[in-house]
């Protein structure tokens, strides 16, 4: 989803990610130790291992880079992607749960939700949703797009839709609406594995509602781009759809409902913030 300072999805991308810093002060030369008397001669300095966000972006590179818009990955680069964000915590992007961007303003009324903007290209984008309790973030689409969401703290319900196949259509749908499957409709509370959407699958249309402070890292592959023919759109359920074809769907078989689109909700507030956590190299 994209972002705007309005509070619609799209969101302006903020440059004022961190960048690299040099400090300045002075420098102590230490005189160098002799090797011992029969020691074997000094070993190289491993180079240190790249941070956990710097993973991510290498894996997002070699796997969303080259391919075709809205193709989806292989199996192996949807697995190498997942592997690394399953890794991620809060603690590698520089998140808790008491910062400002997961405050309740008003009691009362529907909280803002901050997005933290890490990277963008053409290929794929990496941006973190910050949530305070009750926070939510509608019911929207992901067209010609892979997505990897990754909670990394939190409790949050999640409801999840696709498009129901030909054959599952009623003859007559209610106007104005189509018929989607429900994929997901739980409960998901960190410590959790990454999830996957993809174009015709996997829940391509969902909604987040957070039971308490939440913080989602996301992976679209590509990112929305109206000129592309991706946009960010909207639904309301208009309909629970009791039988299809004339079969009832009995308890525990599939649900379909029928979805219409829509503004933004009203109270919706979606705002863009400044990344503080480890940067992003792009050599």
């Amino acid at each position: 989803m994209q972002v705007e300072a309005s509070g619609g999805l799209p969101v302006p991308e903020l440059e004022g990610s961190r960048s690299a810093s040099r400090g300045g002060g002075s420098i102590r030369r230490r005189r160098q130790r002799r090797p011992r008397r029969g020691a074997g001669a000094p070993q190289a300095m491993a180079a240190p291992a790249a941070g956990a966000v710097q993973r991510l972006f290498e894996a997002c590179r070699e796997v969303f880079n080259g391919a075709a818009p809205g193709a989806v990955p292989p199996p192996a680069g949807i697995e190498r992607v997942k592997s690394v964000l399953d890794c991620i915590t809060a603690a590698d992007v520089g998140l808790t749960p008491n910062m400002s961007y997961f405050r309740r303003v008003d009691p009362r009324g529907t909280p803002k939700i901050t997005y933290l903007h890490l990277y963008k290209c053409e290929a794929f984008s990496i941006g973190i949703f910050c949530l305070p309790s009750r926070g939510v973030i509608p019911l929207h689409n992901h067209p010609g797009m892979t997505v990897f969401s990754k909670l990394l703290f939190g409790t949050m319900h999640v409801k999840s839709y696709d498009w129901a196949a030909q054959q599952d259509t009623p003859d007559v749908p209610l106007q104005g609406s189509r018929l989607a499957k429900v994929k997901a409709d739980g409960i998901l509370t960190a410590p959790c594995e990454t999830s996957v959407l993809y174009p015709e699958d996997g829940g391509n249309m969902h909604c987040f509602t957070a039971q308490n402070v939440c913080a989602v890292l996301d992976v679209l592959g590509p990112p929305y781009d109206d000129g592309s023919g991706r946009h960010c759109q909207y639904y309301n359920v208009s309909s629970s759809a009791i039988s299809v074809g004339g079969s009832m769907l009995l308890p525990g078989a599939d649900r379909y409902e029928f979805l219409e689109e829509s503004e933004p909700p009203e109270g919706f507030y979606l705002v863009g913030s400044t990344y503080m956590g480890p940067r992003i190299l792009d050599h």
